[in-house]
């Protein structure tokens, strides 16, 4: 038996989704999940939701509920976090009050004014997760879905000295996206990919060793959908001469080039669905969906539970994980892991996204060599800000953290100096609760790093 802690285990389909899984893995059927979190109303109907689907699927795994962190990591073997620091009053402040400065974002969880701040959020957050694990599951392994990815990541790694790994989803959601447009099955094309989360490159597309990569663009520019839908992934690949795995709208807003001119915006997004890069588009979509889960809680639990089958397992990366670590079973998948010369042209320990194999004697990353320079010079843009936003997050800098803000590819070609200094005071004085390490409520702490070392970092008093 295996015990999982889930942090963050109120994010209901998310979770719902995790669980079945992993148990759709025979070796996990007595998997014993540890779900924490800070709203005991969604803890209380994701538990009941998820021991519904295992009653009906007659099996043994277990759900223990907890609101005490450290509780629910005593003796875990994994941990799996899906926090959201800040919920969506924060998430709103991280898209409306840049958007007052002309900076239009659509997602907002990565990169731009919105993912700098979330990671100012998250960071002492999973630091102090960090330490809980250090202590209560020193052997646990963390996997962490939290954006914005590679910040978060790279924060881990400085300051957190546990064992983590980072999970997305966009890199399958790209390979799935080229198959339709070349009009194969995915499961035979196969592919490489690499570069940093959400500005990831398929560097190499194959089926059956026929090298794919030159019918990529004419194909998605012959599909009607593709072609409305991608405009800006599209003018991408075809000036880089390699596609992006991120939506149109995730993209969009990495850049400096396609939302800058409000009245050029229509050329590079679709309004066919939010992620195609809608201004607000997913804080406009978590609003319309925030009460769907209480909504449909009743008739959720009164209508028989999706079955646990193989045939129902997502991509999402954690099962298969799981899996190749405790059966050996080899998995290859595309995670997040520092830079140790895997990308050669990207900064040295940045959070890199690139091939990964797994089975039981751990992750293995795969040495990928340098990505062609257009791709690289892209990346290196933004880990240029992720870094200052980094340090800063972990030093509770303000200069440093308007710095990153300035450096931002898209605030920079709609904002002057003075511009980003107001907005980044409004946004610090708007998220204050959120933000100790910048309120002067802090203590130094001093972090054991898994190489023997020990690297000092500002821990806010009330941690």
């Amino acid at each position: 038996m295996i015990k999982i802690a889930m942090i963050g285990a109120g994010s209901i389909g998310f979770t719902r989704g995790l669980v079945r899984d992993i148990l759709t893995v025979p070796e996990f059927a007595d998997t014993e999940f540890r779900f924490m979190d800070i709203s005991a109303e969604n803890l209380e109907m994701v538990a009941n939701l998820c021991e519904k689907t295992i009653r009906e699927s007659s099996l043994p795994a277990v759900i223990r509920k907890f609101t005490d962190q450290r509780a629910a990591l005593e003796g875990a073997d994994y941990v799996i976090c899906t926090a959201r620091v800040g919920g969506l009053e924060a998430f709103t402040y991280d898209i409306e009050i840049p958007l007052r400065y002309g900076v239009d974002q659509c997602v907002g969880d990565t990169l731009g004014p919105g993912g700098i701040f979330y990671a100012q959020r998250t960071i002492p957050v999973l630091l102090q997760l960090a330490a809980d694990m250090r202590e209560m599951a020193p052997n646990a392994l963390l996997l962490n879905y939290a954006n914005p990815m590679a910040m978060n990541m790279w924060a881990l790694r400085r300051a957190g000295g546990i064992r983590a790994i980072g999970l997305c989803h966009g890199v399958q959601g790209g390979h799935e996206l080229i198959a339709r447009a070349l009009g194969l099955p995915a499961s035979e094309v196969d592919y490489v990919c690499a570069g940093i989360n959400h500005q990831t490159w398929y560097v190499q597309v194959t089926h059956k060793g026929k090298d794919l990569l030159p019918l990529i663009l004419p194909a998605m520019e012959a599909n009607p959908d593709i072609a409305r839908d991608e405009p800006c992934r599209i003018d991408i690949l075809r000036r880089f001469g390699y596609f992006s795995t991120e939506s149109n709208g995730h993209l969009s807003e990495y850049l400096p080039w396609y939302r800058k001119r409000p009245q050029e915006l229509q050329r590079w997004i679709s309004d066919t669905a939010w992620i195609n890069g809608r201004t607000a588009g997913y804080l406009n979509e978590c609003r319309r969906t925030r009460y769907e889960y209480t909504e449909h809680y009743d008739e959720w639990l009164a209508k028989p539970a999706e079955p646990i089958t193989p045939e129902r397992r997502s991509h999402e990366h954690a099962s298969y994980i799981l899996e190749a670590l405790e059966t050996g079973r080899t998995y290859r998948g595309h995670l997040n892991v520092g830079n140790t010369g895997l990308i050669p042209n990207l900064p040295e320990g940045c959070t890199v996204e690139l091939p990964c194999y797994i089975d039981a004697n751990g992750i293995s990353p795969a040495w990928n060599g340098p990505l062609p320079m257009g791709c690289a010079a892209t990346c290196r843009v933004s880990v240029n800000v992720q870094e200052m936003a980094v340090q800063a997050a972990l030093t509770g800098d303000r200069e440093l953290l308007k710095l990153a803000v300035l450096h931002d590819p898209l605030t920079g070609a709609v904002c002057n100096p003075e511009e980003v200094w107001a907005m980044c005071d409004e946004m610090l004085a708007a998220q204050a609760r959120w933000l100790p390490q910048y309120c002067g409520t802090q203590t130094w702490a001093d972090i054991p790093q898994p190489n023997g070392g020990i690297l000092r970092w500002v821990k806010p008093a009330d941690a």
